[in-house]
């Protein structure tokens, strides 16, 4: 469950699963100010104070404090299929 004033787990994987070209203009801008509003959410408030599942799911999503990559994207770098690599 998200915190309080944060985009819920389901909308942003509804958001995920859905690719772009099958989403209207105005479901992309939706899309996309959602998750600015929610990045942002998530840099004003310190981790100490984010529920345990909310700091999980701004792992996965690379949505945290420490301007890291998620962790899909970390695997992707250590197979060599990220943009991170030096091939």
């Amino acid at each position: 469950m998200s915190d309080t004033g944060r985009q819920s787990f389901t909308d942003k994987a509804g958001a995920t699963m859905k690719p772009d070209s099958q989403k209207s203009t105005m479901e992309q801008a939706g899309d996309y100010v959602k998750g600015k509003s929610d990045s942002l959410a998530s840099s004003m408030q310190p981790n100490s104070q984010k529920s345990g599942s909310q700091r999980a799911g701004d792992a996965m999503s690379g949505n945290s404090n420490e301007n890291s990559d998620s962790l899909l994207n970390k695997a992707k770098n250590a197979v060599g299929m990220g943009n991170n690599n030096n091939a």
